[in-house]
């Protein structure tokens, strides 16, 4: 069940910059140099100085202690320095080059400092330095680092130094460039020129700043040299990117090349580059009628993938395959025509059990893709019914590829993936994709179709594979699976006497998952066959794996249903949990205690009963699961107490909770590792405490905020290679460093973080919700920790309860102001806080990306207004009403989109349904500006009409008959809160009252 979430997270995504040191192996890209000096040692190969000139940047290289660094040498040894690196002899600086990429720190941050001090000085001659070390040096490191170095400092420096160069400069380097095209021989430096001719071009071919430079790759692409051919390919493609429209002028003459290149040419690398090319040029073209100029190419397009296949050439095939992906999520409409021919190729690829696996998902990659690309064609992979069934046998035939490990039954560990392969992996990601993508109406028949017969089979892999489909195409089927419950689980429950035990946890996860996406329905229907189920799972002892699975279960089952239906049972189901606390494995007992947690979370006081049995065993795992291998049974004990305590409430609880909270200040002093749970288990813990304590957990808050405001304060971990670097993002070490690439950089991201963030976040919003005015003490440090995360786009959670806090940090100081608790303040730090919270507030809605989010913040915002609002000034006033009329014409232009979306020629109700939910979303967006005008009405009264007036006519079209319901009841609101709020004064919008009537009449009829 947490599986499919582990699964849709590695489709996530996020960036700033932390650098990896260089390998010696490798010629890795400088991108964030530390320009610090340090001393020059090198085991670096470095061709040998020519002349004395080369002794002072050498000499450390010859001695054990280098006596002084660069740094600290006289200034005239220095400028003596810098002159022999910069002078006619050659070998001073690549010396210097050399030792850029070493990979000793201290002597790469000398050389920096030195190339950082030629470039300020005289970077006319650096940079003619680097084109004929790039042109001229037998080195290929020498050359690949020049290459490097001149895109990096030409195209990325902030101080443009391009435009400090003299012309004489500029116009040789451009030379030397294309010099260097033409004589290169070594492919990864060519591909390291290209990137640096695409990228200064980008700059500078839009203002004509490089006249040569399509006429020379339109005679590349002429002529008989594979290698000038590939090489203008790799540029058309990264100019394409960067700067589409300077080339949207030769569209004929491109079109020519790459047809004929295509077709004719006998280069698969060729190849390869003008598909790159031309799917990147058909991606810029905002022109419908430009993008059908491309049609005839598409044959030819899939030609390339199917030579290269037909070759063996599958790394090849594998480059086209993620070039199509491309193009089916960016311009799916473009396959539009030759759809069936091409989805076809792909399924006959990914059934080909003769290929790689890479080469199969990747073609499995693309179908799901087309799916999945609603926005842009909406509806169109719903039209092949014969495919969507082909690719849910692929999918389900994957599943098959799985093994009956032992270590899966001795359950020593966690890892319930045991004996599952890649194939496995992919089927299940992208089942889950697929009903998502398509929906009920269209997965759900072909699933009838063909689940029933692997139920039949005698092989236990067949009941596995059908059992896991179930459970993964719940949540995008979930509206047309509640139509055919009694069939639905009646098909799993049967299984949960199937006699291999691995099809038994299927069942299990099955139950647990359609409980999840189909509950409260099956709670309510079936709750007298499922739970009465699991409770005999979890007396399987012989298959403790089986056991713990069927407590988490419990625990999905549990989250929605209600207090009378789990009641009957609690009597039953703790019993059980219990045994399982006092005689299970490890992991058995962690599934018991979180199940635990949930039952008592849903039955609230009904637990009351079984407190004195449970707690003693709770406090019990609380204090003595204290070595390595028991840390997350320890954090599961804490979050098991803190919901039975908020279940049973303050007075039940109280002696033990301070028995506990004890416990808790002991462990939260104590040094813990990294990747201990205990951490983010005790943040959640203390707060769910909070909740139930009320104002006597006050006494505690000087311990638990120091440790939450450091994890809320925590810095993304974030790590940024070139994608087409050599070096490996490293997740062996750490499942929660996911990997993306974008573009030409290969982005790592340390989820773990981002998530501890997150949940302290949230829990300083709960703080500040219970504790009110207690809550005051600490608000001039937890403001500056949240209102920067408004805009933090790393992670929606921590942004939303950045956002959740903003009206509870205002009203936890009024509240404190109001009642004396701030010695010293009054209402002066209420203005203050409000102006630091409210412009921020605004600001960050104006950027944000999140229709939810956007509503949520302006909900925050009325919020803070009621709080604060006669402490606004005009200005700020100013500057909401803006905002608001940037809302309102961002939310219609969605809404403009989602209509023309509905045109389109594969518009169907499925597609339809998915509209009305989006639009839905939108009506809350809506819907919160309504209260936002309404609360500025009733706070400034008719001094709000001026900027009233303003808004009308974005109001105004909210009366439209074409408009919903729920649209025009909240313009009728705001213009009855005018009137009511502003009487006389309102009396000039009296013609709008007879709209307003009408429109009230429409809604009730």
């Amino acid at each position: 069940m947490a599986r499919r979430e582990q699964l849709r997270r590695k489709r996530k995504q996020g960036m700033t910059c932390e650098v990896k040191a260089p390998s010696s192996k490798d010629v890795v890209e400088p991108l964030c140099p530390n320009w610090s000096s340090a001393p020059i040692q090198t085991s670096h190969p470095v061709p040998p100085p020519s002349s004395s000139s080369a002794s002072l940047l050498i000499a450390s290289t010859h001695r054990l202690q280098p006596e002084i660094t660069f740094a600290e040498m006289d200034p005239q040894v220095q400028q003596a320095q810098l002159a022999a690196i910069l002078g006619a002899d050659p070998a001073p600086f690549e010396t210097l080059i050399s030792h850029l990429m070493s990979s000793s720190n201290e002597q790469r941050s000398q050389a920096e400092l030195i190339f950082n001090l030629c470039k300020q000085t005289d970077p006319n001659s650096l940079f003619l330095k680097l084109g004929h070390l790039l042109q001229l040096s037998p080195h290929m490191e020498a050359r690949a680092m020049s290459a490097i170095l001149l895109r990096k400092q030409l195209t990325q420096d902030d101080s443009l130094i391009w435009n400090r160069l003299s012309p004489a400069t500029q116009s040789s380097l451009k030379s030397i460039l294309l010099t260097c095209v033409q004589q290169e021989e070594a492919k990864t430096i060519m591909k390291k020129l290209c990137d640096t001719i695409s990228e200064l071009a980008s700059s500078i071919l839009p203002d004509n700043g490089w006249p040569e430079l399509l006429p020379f790759m339109f005679q590349c692409v002429s002529s008989d040299s594979p290698k000038l051919q590939e090489s203008a390919f790799l540029i058309f493609a990264q100019l394409s990117q960067y700067i589409g429209e300077t080339l949207i002028p030769h569209i004929k003459h491109l079109h020519g090349v790459f047809l004929q290149c295509l077709t004719t040419s006998g280069s698969s690398d060729v190849r390869i580059a003008a598909l790159s090319a031309v799917i990147n040029f058909i991606q810029c073209l905002s022109s419908s009628g430009d993008r059908d100029r491309f049609q005839d190419l598409l044959p030819a397009m899939m030609t390339t993938l199917t030579e290269a296949l037909n070759g063996g050439q599958e790394a090849t095939a594998q480059e086209a395959l993620e070039l199509l992906i491309e193009l089916a999520g960016t311009e799916p409409r473009f396959l539009r025509r030759q759809l069936v021919e091409v989805v076809g190729s792909m399924l006959q690829i990914a059934e080909a059990e003769t290929l790689e696996e890479g080469t199969r998902h990747l073609a499995i990659e693309f179908v799901i893709t087309l799916a999945e690309a609603r926005e842009r064609a909406p509806g169109m992979m719903r039209k092949l019914p014969q495919f969507i069934s082909r690719l849910f046998g692929i999918l389900l035939k994957m599943l098959l590829d799985i093994e009956d490990e032992p270590a899966w039954h001795t359950a020593d560990n966690e890892d319930e993936d045991a004996g599952e392969s890649s194939n496995y992996s992919v089927g299940q990601e992208c089942l889950d994709r697929l009903a998502i993508a398509l929906g009920g109406n269209t997965v759900v028949p072909v699933a009838s179709e063909q689940l029933p017969a692997y139920l039949a089979a005698p092989e236990w892999q067949k009941h596995h594979a059908a059992l896991i489909a179930l459970a993964q195409i719940a949540e995008g089927c979930s509206k047309v699976m509640i139509k055919n419950l009694e069939q639905v689980v009646s098909m799993v429950l049967n299984s949960f006497q199937d006699p291999h035990p691995r099809v038994r946890w299927a069942a299990i996860n099955a139950i647990g998952q359609l409980a999840t996406d189909l509950g409260p329905d099956l709670q309510v229907q079936y709750h007298q066959v499922v739970l009465p189920a699991l409770a005999t799972a979890m007396d399987d002892f012989h298959n403790p794996r089986v056991q713990a699975h069927a407590a988490s279960a419990v625990l999905n089952f549990s989250e929605n249903c209600t207090p009378d239906i789990l009641t009957p049972y609690l009597d039953g189901i703790v019993s059980k949990l219990l045994v399982l606390l006092q005689n299970g494995k490890q992991m058995v007992q962690e599934g018991a205690l979180t199940a635990l947690a949930s039952v008592a979370d849903s039955s609230q006081e009904h637990f009351q009963k079984y407190y004195d049995a449970v707690m003693p065993y709770l406090k019990a795992i609380l204090v003595n699961a204290n070595d390595k291998a028991n840390r997350m049974l320890r954090a599961k004990a804490m979050e098991c107490i803190s919901l039975v305590g908020m279940a049973v409430g303050k007075e039940k609880f109280r002696d033990d909770a301070k028995q506990v909270m004890e416990v808790l200040m002991s462990l939260q002093g104590s040094p813990m590792e990294t990747d201990d749970p205990t951490t983010s288990y005790m943040l959640q813990a203390w707060a769910r405490l909070c909740k139930c304590l009320g104002q006597d957990f006050l006494p505690y808050m000087s311990v638990v905020m120091p440790p939450l405001l450091q994890s809320a304060q925590l810095k993304p971990d974030v790590i940024i290679t070139s994608a087409d670097s050599d070096n490996e993002i490293d997740e062996s070490d750490d499942e929660s460093m996911e990997t993306i690439t974008l573009g030409d950089k290969r982005i790592g991201i340390k989820t773990s973080v981002l998530e501890e963030k997150a949940t302290a976040c949230n829990m300083l919003c709960c703080y500040a919700d219970e504790l009110k005015e207690g809550f005051y003490p600490w608000i001039d440090q937890v403001a500056p920790t949240l209102v920067p995360l408004l805009k933090f786009y790393f992670h929606e959670e921590v942004r939303k309860a950045a956002v959740s806090a903003m009206p509870e940090l205002l009203r936890s100081a009024k509240l404190a102001i109001e009642k004396g608790l701030a010695q010293g303040r009054n209402e002066s730090y209420i203005k203050q806080l409000s102006d630091y919270i409210v412009p921020s507030l605004v600001e960050a809605l104006h950027k944000e990306p999140d229709t939810e989010i956007c509503a949520s913040m302006l909900d925050a915002l009325n919020e803070c207004i009621q709080i604060s609002g006669p402490l606004l000034d005009e200005n700020q006033v100013r500057s909401i009403v803006d905002e608001i009329k940037q809302v309102i014409t961002a939310s219609s232009s969605r809404k403009t989109e989602r209509a023309e979306r509905a045109k389109a020629e594969d518009f169907d109700a499925e597609e339809g349904e998915l509209l009305k939910e989006e639009n839905e979303q939108e009506e809350e967006v809506f819907d919160q500006i309504g209260e936002i005008l309404g609360t500025l009405i009733k706070t400034f009264k008719a001094s709000f009409l001026p900027f009233f007036d303003e808004m009308s006519s974005y109001l105004m079209p909210m009366w439209g008959k074409d408009k919903t319901a729920e649209e025009r009841r909240i313009a009728i609101c705001i213009f009855d809160d005018v009137a009511e709020q502003c009487r006389e004064s309102a009396l000039k919008y009296g013609y709008l009252s007879s709209i307003a009537l009408e429109n009230a009449c429409l809604i009730i009829l």
